[in-house]
């Protein structure tokens, strides 16, 4: 591509690609100077220079100017950014059906859910924590919400192999950082607000206003759906200049759940819908997957796919991996994994957790919390699990570079009545776990979810993943005996 097709009033310049981290050899570059949370890309466009780029998008004056390299000074970078990502690539997301899903927890669920459904009708791509997928194409996640040219260049891979639409998760730091900026939504989704990502915002006003700019800027046929139970949930879209349509289960909605059933393997539901009723029948789990369910019904609905085409679709969903993920090898326990690493997502597994638990059996809770990231929250998920749970093993979770010790500790502090005990090694907690449940009782495993890494002090090691543990651990310490039965060894 020409840089005349992407600016006015500059050289005949051909373009191969764009950079924003210096550190990437892109031969024909642009290099955009975008000012991130540790770097200003400003300081490094010598080091771009030398990997590639012919041209300099900049906001602020710059030294050591090349006489061979083309300077473009604009306003805003991160707008600039966004306006040639999405001509770069060809206006990818305008030719798709986006669904953008925001909110603190239920993200990956709802826009999992949109994707398995609408795949039935339409070729279906999804961005986001778990993984990027479409077609045959599954690669692992880069970001939640990529950066402005990993994410059209996605977009623009899922338009080539002939995807319809796209469900993607739109991070509250993705969003005030402008990943976003310049994607179409054609439907964006509100799940729920609660304590999250403190360290980068500051406040829950701050970290409000960073969801709240992705309604804002909705177009004007678009449609935002919105948790109307959430207390954020009509805050949200009070400047949005689109249609709003509501769904929830406590307060009167477009799409209400008037009465609900919740069982261990699967969940019967009412559904109302202006003066329909809808009987439902979902292998989702939980009442917090009730909302994720209706968001994303809600959301496909207003497109045209009909309560008909959908209800036999929602009885067999695809396990979404680290999402309330079942491990079922026969052991005479429960074993749940779930990614719940904010207060709020930790006591909605706990409370699905003793609604199956029978009395006087035990929830065994395993979980720590990330380092270099929201220490407030770290004796608030102590005092919740203190609250639910029997017995506690706190252990290692992305500590970076803290002592997992001392992230334990602190959790620790919110714990004023159950038993706990500090296991560092995630392998060893979850097989101490193992070792101590009782038929019936219940092992909540919680914070990793699906990821297969571990952050550290030196970056991301390779983790063999909370669900391949539970089921290495239990071929160790039971053995099958015929009629889909195990005992202990």
């Amino acid at each position: 591509m020409k840089l005349t097709d992407l600016f006015e009033n500059v050289p005949d310049i051909e373009i191969k690609s764009l950079m924003a981290d210096s550190r990437k050899k892109r031969p024909d570059s642009i290099f955009f100077c975008v000012k991130g949370m540790m770097f200003d890309g400003h300081k490094f466009v010598d080091q771009a220079i030398q990997n590639g780029a012919k041209v300099i998008v900049h906001s602020e004056p710059l030294e050591n100017m090349h006489h061979d390299i083309t300077y473009i000074k604009v306003r805003d970078v991160i707008s600039a950014f966004n306006k040639v990502a999405d001509a770069f690539y060809g206006y990818p997301s305008h030719k798709l059906l986006m669904f953008g899903v925001t909110g603190t927890n239920g993200k990956s669920s709802t826009a999992c859910i949109i994707r398995d459904i609408l795949n039935e009708f339409h070729p279906t791509g999804y961005v986001g924590t778990i993984a990027i997928e479409y077609g045959n194409v599954k690669l692992p996640p880069l970001l939640t919400t990529p950066d402005i040219d990993d994410l059209h260049g996605i977009l623009r891979d899922m338009v080539d192999a002939n995807m319809e639409a796209c469900a993607l998760e739109a991070s509250s730091i993705g969003i005030e950082q402008g990943r976003t900026e310049s994607i179409d939504f054609d439907v964006a989704i509100f799940t729920n607000l609660t304590h999250d990502h403190l360290d980068y915002h500051g406040t829950m006003g701050n970290y409000f206003q960073a969801k709240k700019a992705m309604f804002d800027h909705l177009k004007e046929d678009a449609v935002a759906i919105v948790n109307v139970d959430d207390p954020y949930g009509m805050k949200i879209v009070q400047d949005c200049k689109c249609r709003v349509v509501t769904y929830g289960i406590e307060n009167d909605a477009d799409y209400q759940v008037v009465k609900y059933q919740l069982m261990k393997d699967r969940t019967r539901f009412t559904l109302k819908i202006s003066n329909m009723e809808y009987e439902l029948e979902t292998n989702l789990v939980a009442r917090f997957n009730i909302y994720n369910l209706l968001g994303a019904l809600a959301a496909l609905h207003v497109k045209g796919v009909s309560m008909t085409q959908m209800m036999p679709l929602i009885k067999d969903l695809n396990q979404i991996e680290g999402r309330m993920e079942r491990i079922n090898d026969g052991q005479p326990f429960n074993i749940l994994i779930d990614f719940a690493h904010t207060p709020d997502g930790i006591e909605k597994v706990c409370q699905y957790a003793s609604a199956i638990t029978p009395k006087g059996k035990r929830i065994i809770a395993i979980t720590g919390s990330a380092g270099k990231r929201d220490t407030a929250k770290r004796p608030v998920f102590g005092k919740i699990l203190d609250e639910y749970c029997d017995m506690i093993i706190l252990t290692e979770d992305d500590p970076r570079n803290e002592n997992p010790r001392e992230i334990a500790n602190d959790i620790a502090t919110g714990i004023k009545n159950t038993n706990y005990v500090i296991i560092e090694d995630r392998y060893d907690a979850i097989r101490q776990a193992v070792e101590l449940a009782d038929p019936n009782d219940t092992i909540l495993i919680l914070g990793k979810g699906d990821e297969k890494f571990i952050y550290r002090e030196f970056g991301r090691e390779p983790y063999e993943g909370d669900d391949n543990i539970a089921h290495e651990v239990l071929k160790k310490y039971y053995f099958y005996n015929g009629g889909n039965e195990y005992e202990e060894k």
